[in-house]
């Protein structure tokens, strides 16, 4: 049986991680629980799966918690002494990474040093510090699992082969791939939402709608991975059947196709290296009428374009790409600035940062935080 703590339960990731466990009740123990701010929902989770530590980050929240759970036999802790906790359980095999944001960094970091692996759905953690916490993990024996769909694609593709060319990251191309881009300028949070393909959270919505998740995933990819910027690729395929490729020096492709089902990577995660049979629908090629590709327009998704940049530049530039990026969605979400200001504030505020060099994990919050506090007070202008 293996021990699981799950990180961000109550999130999309977390709710379809606890989904694979009640297939495999009898392989997959649930020791730690952590929500975020919906506590009626982890009290549901909680009562269902008996954990013997449960965490709500949010600590305003703990006394509803506490009072929902009158028969509860574990321990129950609040914000980031609870988190880290459950990150560094002595019980869990594999800690479940699906914290949004930068707020799963220290609980991964924390977790690598105990010698945990990470079944990792938190971009953020190594675009923020990706040589870090790679290297950490390298010293600690520690397996860092991609829950990610287009990197456990190119995860798979790669297993038992050498030779690698180059990754291609596909990418549904979000709710505006065909949008003009004076039109984008007078997106909505509600539309903006609204992704065609996938089911997720507010945050990685947007990311998809601007373009800015795949520029955050080819940082990751190149972490995960080792493979130089220039050796990865993305292209816009909107079926969202072919989930990534993986290019070889003999010039074959292979590519990890399925239906659009995050449980799919989440599984393999947590069985790797095997693959247990489940009950999702499979692919039907024969009512497939066409797969199609195109390159990604980075005029009018430039996010694509600032994350490779970044990216390549290195040490802090990834940090506040991540930071500024983060707030301003956010910002966005709660109407005070307009969705083209994501994009903007983005560049212009890159545009003023001067690479600072990386030495730890505190330097890393550190350049963090100073990014964030510039985002709060960028003026949009599109709103």
């Amino acid at each position: 049986m293996k021990h699981l703590a799950v990180l961000g339960s109550t999130g999309s990731i977390g709710r379809q991680t606890l989904e694979v466990c009640d297939w495999f009740s009898e392989e997959f123990a649930v020791d730690a629980l952590v929500g975020g701010s919906n506590w009626e929902l982890l009290a549901q989770q909680i009562i269902k799966y008996g954990p013997k530590l449960a965490v709500i980050r949010e600590e305003c929240f703990y006394k509803e918690l506490k009072d929902a759970l009158p028969n509860y036999k574990g321990e129950l802790m609040c914000g980031e002494e609870g988190v880290l906790a459950a990150a560094t359980m002595a019980e869990a095999d594999i800690v479940v990474a699906a914290i949004s944001g930068l707020a799963g960094l220290v609980p991964v970091f924390r977790a690598i040093e105990a010698g945990k692996d990470i079944a990792l759905a938190n971009k953020e953690v190594l675009v923020a510090a990706g040589a870090i916490v790679t290297q950490l993990a390298k010293e600690k024996g520690v397996r860092i699992l991609p829950v990610d769909s287009e990197h456990s694609a190119i995860w798979q593709c790669m297993q038992g082969h050498n030779g690698i060319k180059s990754l291609v990251l596909t990418a549904s191309g979000g709710p505006f791939r065909d949008a003009d881009m004076f039109a984008l300028k007078a997106v909505t949070p509600e539309i903006a939402l609204k992704h065609p393909t996938w089911n997720m959270g507010p945050k990685i919505s947007i990311d998809s709608a601007t373009l800015m998740n795949k520029g955050l995933e080819i940082i990751e990819a190149r972490w995960l991975f080792d493979v130089p910027y220039e050796n990865i690729d993305v292209v816009i395929h909107p079926q969202s059947i072919i989930h990534s490729m993986v290019r070889y020096n003999d010039s074959a492709v292979l590519a990890h196709m399925g239906l659009p089902d995050m449980r799919v990577p989440i599984q393999y995660a947590l069985t790797y290296p095997e693959r247990w049979a489940n009950e999702l629908p499979e692919v039907d090629f024969a009512k497939i009428s066409q797969l199609t590709f195109s390159e990604p327009d980075e005029n009018r998704f430039p996010c694509l374009k600032l994350a490779k940049q970044a990216g390549m530049i290195g040490e802090s530039n990834p940090i506040v790409l991540n930071a500024v990026n983060e707030v301003l969605v956010w910002r966005f979400l709660k109407g005070e600035i307009g969705f083209w200001d994501i994009p903007r504030g983005v560049e212009e505020l890159m545009s003023k940062h001067w690479t600072i060099y990386i030495k730890n994990l505190d330097t890393v919050l550190a350049v963090d935080e100073a990014a964030r506090a510039q985002a709060k007070a960028y003026k949009g202008v599109y709103r």
